[in-house]
Order: C-alpha cells, then sequence, then structure tokens
C-alpha cells in the first residue's frame, strides 16, 4: 500500500478484508434471543478466579449458566451459553471463540461448562478441557471474576455440526460447497462472530465500550481477526495462532492438509495482506498474543517475524504499551498459567 495515513490505511484494509470474505450472510433483523435453561452457578476450586501472584480477584464467584437461542443471521439461529455473573451490572463481557482441533462433537462447551447435556456431551467436554486447556473451562473462569461471556458454535461443530457426522473428510465438502456458491466457509465464521459480539453488546447487563475476545488455536486465528475487522470489541487475546504464510507453507503443516485448513483461508486476501498484517488492523487497540516454543504446528521463526511486524505497527502508533507478545516454553496447549496471564490482561483493559 502506498497510503501513509494510519487510519486511512486501516480503514482501506478492512474494506479489503470484508471484500475478501465475500458473500457474507446477511446481519439478522432481530436478535429473537430466547432463554431456553438456567442453572446458577459458584465457581469450583479448578474455576476459582485468581491474579496473577495466586489471590482473589474481582468477582464473587457466583453466576448463572443460561443456554440460549438467537438469530446471528439472516439464514441461520444457533445455540450458545451465555454467563452473566451475579450483581447489578453492566459488567464487561467476552466473546470467547473456540478452538478447531480436528474435533466437532462439541464447539461451545469448549468453553463453557455444559449442562443439561447427555453424558457423551459432558465427559467429551471434560476430556477436550483437559486435553487442550489444562482442565479448566475458562468461560466459568471469567463469569467467576465478573465478566459476561458467551460462547457459540461455529458452522460445522457442536450442534451446528452436518447430518453426515463429525467426519473429518466431509468438512472439504463443506468448504467446498461454500466456494461453488461464491462464499467461504471463514466467510460464515467471520460473519457469525461479528454477530455475536454484537449480540453482546446489544445485552442490558453489557457494558458496551468494554468487550474482549479471547481464543485457542483456530479460536485464537478467530479473536484477533474479529478485533481486526470491527471495534465492537475493544481488545482481544490470542493463545497459539499466528504467523506467516511462508513459514506455513510447508508439506507437513496443518495449513496444507486436508480440508482443515478451509475454515481458516480466505480467497484472495494473500494478494493484499498476510496474517500479520491483517491482526495490525487491529491497532492501537489492547492485544495479547502468546505462542509455544514446542508448539509444532506454528515455526518459531514465523512468531517472531509476525510480532516483529505488530511491535512495528504499534509503536508506529505510540501504543506500543498496548500489545502484549510472549513465546512461552509450551506445546500447543493453553496452560492455567497463561490462562492467568489473559485474565489479568482483561483484568486491566476491561476493567
Amino acid at each position: 500500500s502506498t497510503t501513509t495515513d494510519f487510519n486511512q490505511w486501516r480503514s482501506e484494509g478492512r474494506q479489503l478484508l470484508t471484500d475478501c470474505l465475500q458473500l457474507l450472510p446477511p446481519p439478522p433483523t432481530d436478535w429473537q434471543l430466547q432463554v431456553e435453561a438456567t442453572e446458577p452457578r459458584q465457581a469450583l476450586p479448578c474455576d476459582q478466579p485468581t491474579s496473577g501472584n495466586g489471590q482473589q480477584s474481582s468477582g464473587n464467584g457466583r453466576y448463572e449458566a443460561r443456554r440460549i437461542t438467537f438469530n446471528v443471521s439472516a439464514w441461520s439461529r444457533v445455540p450458545a451459553y451465555l454467563l452473566v455473573p451475579e450483581g447489578p451490572g453492566p459488567f464487561p463481557a467476552v466473546l470467547l471463540l473456540h478452538d478447531h482441533g480436528a474435533h466437532f462433537t462439541i464447539g461451545k462447551e469448549k468453553m463453557v461448562r455444559p449442562f443439561g447435556v447427555s453424558t457423551e456431551v459432558q465427559q467429551d467436554a471434560e476430556e477436550w478441557t483437559t486435553r487442550c486447556y489444562d482442565g479448566s473451562f475458562v468461560g466459568d473462569s471469567l463469569a467467576a471474576r465478573g465478566y459476561v461471556v458467551l460462547s457459540v458454535d461455529a458452522l460445522f461443530w457442536g450442534e451446528r455440526g452436518c447430518q453426515e457426522g463429525p467426519d473429518y473428510d466431509v468438512q472439504q465438502a463443506l468448504a467446498s460447497n461454500l466456494m461453488q456458491m461464491g462464499s467461504s466457509w471463514p466467510s460464515v465464521i467471520h460473519a457469525d462472530d461479528l454477530r455475536s459480539a454484537e449480540l453482546l453488546a446489544s445485552l442490558p447487563m453489557v457494558d458496551s465500550k468494554r468487550i474482549g475476545c479471547l481464543g485457542f488455536s483456530m479460536g485464537a486465528y478467530r479473536a484477533w481477526m474479529l478485533a481486526a475487522w470491527s471495534d465492537v470489541v475493544s481488545c482481544s487475546a490470542a493463545v497459539s495462532w499466528l504467523n506467516t504464510t511462508g513459514e506455513l507453507m510447508t508439506l507437513t503443516n496443518n495449513q496444507n492438509k486436508g480440508g482443515s485448513a478451509f475454515s481458516m483461508l480466505i480467497p484472495t486476501l494473500r494478494r493484499y495482506m498476510d496474517y500479520p498484517h491483517v491482526a495490525a488492523l487491529a491497532c492501537p487497540k489492547p492485544a495479547l498474543f502468546f505462542n509455544g516454543t514446542r508448539d509444532k504446528l506454528f515455526p518459531v521463526a514465523g512468531v517472531e517475524a509476525a510480532y516483529t511486524h505488530l511491535h512495528e505497527v504499534w509503536r508506529s502508533q505510540g501504543a506500543e504499551q498496548q500489545l502484549t507478545t510472549r513465546l512461552w516454553d509450551e506445546k500447543h496447549f493453553f496452560n492455567r498459567t497463561m490462562q492467568q496471564e489473559v485474565l489479568r490482561f482483561f483484568d486491566e483493559k476491561l476493567k
């Protein structure tokens, strides 16, 4: 780009991103939010909110879990979990964006402890949080800390799965059909994420100026994409998804394997911007990026190159203090210490 004015560059970049997403689902005319079931909750020991130094933090640990349905677009009505802290509000809020993991039987249940579900789904969620989140339901930790939390199934996960079942190869058929119709799988996912954030902003118990988003793995990619695309969210935290195209274009990388990559590949976008360029559209908002040095999916050289670019952009706007990047001695995993750091980040930026 030859544009030298940052605000103009960001506006142009967002428009390019929108153009490349193509044929976005139209927004709903009415959310028609319905509460299907509720459950009062008290923070469990594994979810007890603590600050980085291990001390009790804001939030009394009591909140209500709600199973809701709402119109995420003019085409789709979706189920979701909404967690609401005890108290008068308005509260800060966090949109939780679940991972890919080639594990499609659950989506929102990866982030929020489910209720009113089958034994199989409950066990599935418990096992997945152990595998990827160090045994913690991140959504429940946030709600106990005083945040409204929303978590929604992305298309093809959980209750938005296909009739053929959660087959690894069927995702390629989904992506191919959407491409044939002039759209793409990530177009639907990102549009649904944006509408979900807008729903959060419309809720009476939420302070619309204090909304963040958080995700791990594909959820991290979704988080920085949303922050780059829209100012409905005022800050973002992305754990274990950032790199450069050059470092990901190897035969052994997941970005070149089977159908999974199609959930994150936006047609024609690389004509204009690489991953860190898109992420930089969120500047000067507060943003956190964590990656692991032992994460085989994201080469360290690509992470470091991406971090360097992000710091250059935030520094150019006098906002480098709003950017947090860190490489952890960790594999592709969102451990409890990392979670505490993210919670502290949100406390600083949203409270």
